[in-house]
């Protein structure tokens, strides 16, 4: 999912299909059918309220990295089939104007869980379950793993950048502030305890970022009977960071799901944190996508 101008875009994804099963003359259950793999691209409009159908991924896939530069979409790699074990290299360019997919040349590595963000003008697809086309799979390899691709959107030319991540294990998210990278965590952990930020070499923590936890508010909420975490995702806000967490409340039924919003100042010097009241929903929640921010135009 991202944003651009007025609109947000579901894009590719896995559908699951449920179909309605006779129980009994009072009752009925839904039982899943399947899950696939679906090039669907969805337009969604802030001001009108409306969707929107849009012409078609190229390549079915999910598990991909998606980035806007220059008010075009980027989507790479990620898994074209429910149950292959290996990433794809392919890419793909979307022009809203048009309504068209663009082929881009193949990145270098197989990937899929990797990361698509737009730094310094540039495309980046950052990390991921990597491994080369060649690669017979027995020794999975840090380099690909930790590397990153920056596409030249002029030259349409990927260029392979060793070390970029520095683990193998793939981000959960990085997002750009003013030219600098920031990252919480990896899709094992999403949040490390604090915020890092990349100087072009090396992830370093941020000063003031260290937060025990982002399960709870501090002070009044702090013994909050919080359990399971169903959610972690980041979105970028001029210098801030908006942390939004979801967690199941308790152990009883009906489901309870409670959200709380952290913001980071990437610029303060002190008390950098600020919370905001948390929210409580009916039901188990889950997220499709990590969110995305949408500035509006004037009308």
């Amino acid at each position: 999912m991202v944003s651009l101008g007025d609109f947000i875009y579901i894009i590719g994804g896995q559908v699951c299909y449920k179909e309605k099963v006779h129980v009994n003359d009072d009752s009925a259950e839904f039982l899943d059918e399947g899950i696939k793999v679906v090039p669907n691209v969805l337009r969604y409009n802030i001001r009108t309220n409306q969707w929107f159908n849009c012409a078609p991924l190229g390549v079915a896939r999910y598990d991909f990295a998606c980035t806007v530069c220059d008010n075009k979409i980027y989507v790479a790699c990620g898994k074209s089939k429910v149950a292959s074990a290996r990433g794809i290299s392919s890419a793909e360019l979307y022009d809203p104007d048009l309504d068209t997919w663009t082929t881009l040349p193949n990145l270098h590595i197989l990937r899929y869980k990797c990361i698509g963000v737009t730094w310094k003008g540039k495309v980046y697809i950052v990390g991921g379950f990597a491994e080369r086309e060649n690669s017979d799979m027995t020794m999975p390899s840090i380099v690909e793993r930790s590397s990153a691709e920056v596409l030249d959107t002029q030259a349409r030319k990927w260029e392979l950048i060793t070390g970029m991540w520095q683990l193998d294990v793939p981000p959960n998210q990085i997002v750009a502030v003013n030219d600098t990278l920031f990252s919480s965590g990896d899709c094992l952990n999403a949040w490390k305890g604090h915020v890092e930020a990349y100087d072009g070499q090396f992830w370093n923590e941020v000063d003031g970022s260290r937060k025990r936890s982002l399960s709870t508010l501090e002070y009044n909420y702090e013994n909050w009977p919080l359990n399971q975490r169903l959610y972690l995702t980041m979105a970028p806000i001029g210098n801030k960071l908006f942390f939004l967490a979801g967690y199941r409340v308790g152990d009883g039924e009906p489901a309870r799901t409670t959200s709380v919003v952290h913001v980071f100042d990437t610029s303060a010097t002190v008390d950098a944190w600020k919370s905001f009241e948390p929210m409580e929903l009916e039901g188990e929640r889950e997220l499709c996508s990590h969110c995305c921010v949408v500035q509006l135009s004037s009308p």
